[in-house]
C-alpha cells in the first residue's frame, strides 16, 4: 500500500481526526501547543480524576520528543498513535478469546498466566473500573480512553496502577476491605504532601518489597540452615583443627543434636527479613535515583552501584544481629539461654562496640558481593525475559533458579576472603580476654597476613564448599520466593 492509500484509508484518517478533535480540547488558549497546566486542567474538564499531576508531568515528558517542556499537534498524535498500539497488545494479552471484549473471568484467566492470583471478586471489580456502559465487560475502546494518558504500556505497570486504583474507588464506596489495601489508603492521604515519594506510597509499592524481600529471605535461610552453620564452624576452626567437613559435621550432631543444626537460626530469620528487605528496596530506589525522568534501561556500571550501595546501607543497619548470629551459631549447649541473653553477655564483656565486630571487611565484601550479584541476576533475568517475551511466553521457575544461583556465585568468589576474616572476627565477639589471642588475629589486615602466612591463599577460601553447596539453594529460594511474592502483591522491580 502506498503512503497516497495510506493517508486515504477512512480507518487512518478516522484514527487522526479523532486524536486532533483531543488535542483541541487540551489546547485550552488555542496557541497550537499543550504545556503541563493545559493538560491537567483539559483532562481534569475531560474526566481524568484518576490521572495523577505526577502521571501528567511523566506524560509530558515522554511524549515531549523535541524537549520544548509543551506538546505540537505532531508529538501529540505521534507518542498516542505508538501508546495505543501497545495499549492493544497488553489488552489482546487479556482477551483470551479473542472476541474484542474482556471479562471477569478472562481477567483472572490472564492474571494467572502472568503469576498473579486474584479472586472473582477483585475481577469483577477491575471490570467495572473501566466499563463505562455497563455492559459487564471491557471493550478495546474503553481501554483504550482509561489508560490513554497513563505514562506506562507496560503490563506489569498498567496491572498495578489499575488494581489500586479499584482498591481506591471501593473504598471510597465504603465496602470493606483488607488491611493491606486500608494501610495503602491511610498511606496516600498521609504523604499527599510529601512531594516525589508520595506516588510511590499512594501505590502501595514499598511495603509490598519489604513484605517479598522479608519472605524471600525467611524461608531461603531456614531451609539451608545446617549447610550455613557448617560453613561457619569450617570458617572458624578449620584452619587451627583441620577437621573433614565430615568431621565437623558429625561434631555438630554430637554436641547437639539435629536441633543443633538450626542453632543460630531463629535470629538469623529475624535478621534476614529485615535485610533482605532494605536490599531489595534500596536497590530499586536506587535503580530510580540513577535513572530519574529518563525512560532507559540501566547500564551494568549503574546496576552494580545501586546493588553495592542496597548490600552496604541493609548490612549497616542489622550488623550487630549478624555478630550475635555468628556467636550463636557457634555456641555449645547452654553457652547462653536466648538471643537477649547472648546480647547481654557480650556486651557487658566488650562494649557497645563489640556489635561491629568484624563491621570493616563485612562493609568492603558486601560492595563486591551485593554489586556483582543483584547487577548480574537483574541483567540475566531481563535478557531472558526479553527472549521469552519474543516467544509470547513468560520465563518459567527453572530460569530464574538459575539466573540466581549464577549471580551468588559470582558475588561470592569475589568477596569470600573478606566475607571469612569478618566471620573470624565476630567468633571473637565477647571473647577478648578469654581467647589469649596476639594482637595480631583481632583486626582485620593482622588476621589477613596471619591466615596467608600459616595456610597460604587457600586459606582465605575455608569453608567455601559447605558455601557453594548452599548457594544453590539458598539463594535461588530467596530470589524465586521474592518473584513470585512480589508478583502476587502486585509491584515491580524498576529495570
Amino acid at each position: 500500500m502506498s503512503s497516497k492509500d495510506l493517508i486515504a484509508d477512512p480507518g487512518v484518517v478516522a484514527e487522526s481526526n479523532r486524536l486532533k478533535n483531543l488535542f483541541d480540547k487540551l489546547d485550552l488558549n488555542k496557541d497550537g501547543r499543550i504545556d503541563s497546566e493545559e493538560l491537567a486542567a483539559g483532562l481534569h474538564n475531560m474526566g481524568y480524576f484518576h490521572i495523577s499531576k505526577e502521571q501528567i508531568e511523566m506524560f509530558l515528558q515522554r511524549s515531549d520528543s523535541s524537549k520544548s517542556g509543551d506538546l505540537s499537534l505532531q508529538e501529540f498524535v505521534e507518542y498516542l498513535q505508538k501508546h495505543e498500539k501497545q495499549l492493544h497488545f497488553v489488552f489482546s494479552k487479556l482477551d483470551t478469546n479473542k472476541d474484542g471484549r474482556v471479562n471477569s473471568a478472562e481477567i483472572k484467566v490472564a492474571f494467572k498466566n502472568l503469576g498473579i492470583s486474584i479472586g472473582v471478586e477483585e475481577a469483577e471489580k477491575l471490570v467495572s473500573r473501566i466499563d463505562d456502559d455497563n455492559s459487564l465487560d471491557i471493550s478495546f475502546e474503553e481501554w483504550r480512553d482509561y489508560l490513554m494518558f497513563h505514562p506506562s504500556s507496560n503490563i506489569d505497570d498498567i496491572i498495578e496502577y489499575w488494581r489500586q486504583e479499584s482498591y481506591l474507588t471501593q473504598m471510597d464506596h465504603g465496602e470493606d476491605v483488607g488491611t493491606p489495601d486500608l494501610i495503602n489508603f491511610i498511606w496516600s492521604r498521609i504523604s499527599v504532601h510529601t512531594g516525589d515519594i508520595s506516588d510511590r506510597l499512594f501505590a502501595g509499592i514499598w511495603w509490598r518489597h519489604l513484605l517479598a524481600g522479608g519472605v524471600a529471605g525467611a524461608v531461603s535461610r531456614t531451609c539451608t540452615a545446617p549447610l550455613d552453620r557448617l560453613k561457619v564452624m569450617k570458617q572458624v576452626h578449620g584452619g587451627r583443627k583441620r577437621t573433614s567437613l565430615k568431621d565437623t559435621f558429625k561434631y555438630m550432631l554430637k554436641e547437639g543434636g539435629i536441633k543443633g543444626l538450626w542453632r543460630g537460626n531463629g535470629i538469623n530469620v529475624i535478621k534476614i527479613a529485615p535485610e533482605s528487605a532494605l536490599k531489595f528496596w534500596a536497590y530499586d530506589e536506587m535503580k530510580k535515583h540513577i535513572k530519574g525522568t529518563d525512560n532507559r534501561d540501566l547500564f551494568i556500571h549503574e546496576r552494580l552501584m545501586a546493588g553495592s550501595f542496597a548490600g552496604a546501607l541493609s548490612q549497616t543497619v542489622i550488623y550487630p544481629l549478624e555478630v550475635m548470629k555468628t556467636r550463636l551459631a557457634l555456641r555449645k549447649t547452654g553457652e547462653f539461654k536466648s538471643i537477649f541473653d547472648c546480647a547481654t553477655k557480650i556486651f557487658k564483656a566488650d562494649g557497645f562496640k563489640v556489635f561491629y565486630k568484624g563491621y570493616w571487611p563485612n562493609l568492603f565484601g558486601i560492595i563486591p558481593y551485593a554489586g556483582i550479584d543483584l547487577a548480574v541476576y537483574e541483567t540475566l533475568k531481563a535478557y531472558c525475559v526479553e527472549k521469552y517475551v519474543e516467544e509470547n511466553r513468560s520465563p518459567n521457575a527453572l530460569v530464574l533458579l538459575s539466573c540466581g544461583t549464577f549471580s551468588s556465585c559470582c558475588g561470592q568468589l569475589a568477596a569470600y576472603p573478606l566475607a571469612l576474616v569478618r566471620t573470624k572476627l565476630q567468633s571473637q565477639a565477647g571473647l577478648a580476654g578469654k581467647l589469649g589471642l596476639p594482637v595480631e588475629q583481632t583486626h582485620t589486615l593482622g588476621l589477613f597476613r596471619y591466615i596467608i602466612r600459616t595456610e597460604g591463599l587457600k586459606g582465605l577460601y575455608r569453608g567455601i564448599v559447605p558455601n557453594f553447596c548452599k548457594v544453590a539453594p539458598a539463594v535461588s529460594i530467596s530470589y524465586y520466593v521474592y518473584e513470585r511474592t512480589r508478583s502476587r502483591l502486585g509491584v515491580e522491580m524498576c529495570s
